[in-house]
């Protein structure tokens, strides 16, 4: 009996020791899991638009966390929290390195689609007037290029507007659309790109010495 009652009390004390180291970690668990709130919410501002899904998994890491939190698994809580903070850091970097190659693209864009689109919108304007297509640019076609011209430059506003409020993978990917769609009316108008910067003349070799 005496055993018996040793044994039980071993037992009790036992699990008085696990609600106490769990109890132990509550309250750090609970601090780490209010920093990593504030990091992810830090770099949502900044990534949210750029690298969307990098964030979604930055929230998923987060409501893990909190869910054990929830479980009273308070050691894999406190660990899980402590690792966000690290990670928000790098999706805010993976968001600056994303932002800066999309701002490139969209420079690139903004500069050559408007010339593009005046290109030919003057050549629609002058084969309008004129009586006669060129034989290998069909009535269809020039129809079409016609009314496809008027989409690009409503899609061109609404790539501007997408840069406007941020969502620089929405312009850049508008904008690409439409340098496409451009590229293929200014192939069916016989309008050339522009050309590039001709290469410097190569030296003239120097005379052979005359014979005598």
């Amino acid at each position: 009996m005496r055993k018996y009652v040793s044994v039980v009390v071993v037992m009790v004390f036992a699990g008085a020791l696990v609600l106490t180291a769990c109890s132990s970690d509550k309250g750090p668990a609970e601090e780490a899991l209010k920093a990593a709130e504030q990091a992810v919410n830090g770099v949502k501002a900044e990534a949210a638009k750029i690298v969307p899904d990098q964030v979604k998994s930055l929230d998923a890491a987060l409501s893990s966390a909190k869910d054990k939190f929830t479980k009273k698994e308070y050691k894999a809580a406190l660990a899980d929290a402590l690792a966000i903070p690290g990670k928000a850091k790098e999706v805010l970097n993976a968001a600056k390195a994303k932002k800066e190659e999309l701002t490139k693209a969209w420079d690139e864009l903004s500069q050559g689609l408007p010339k593009m689109v005046d290109a030919i919108k003057s050549k629609v304007d002058a084969f309008s007037k004129s009586k006669k297509l060129p034989a290998n640019l069909p009535k269809e076609k020039f129809e079409e290029i016609k009314s496809g011209l008027g989409t690009i430059l409503t899609d061109w506003t609404a790539a501007q507007d997408s840069f406007k409020t941020g969502a620089l993978a929405e312009a850049v990917a508008k904008a690409t659309s439409i340098k496409e769609k451009a590229g293929q009316f200014m192939q069916s108008l016989g309008i050339s790109a522009p050309a590039a910067a001709p290469a410097p003349a190569p030296a003239k070799p120097a005379a052979a010495p005359a014979k005598k």
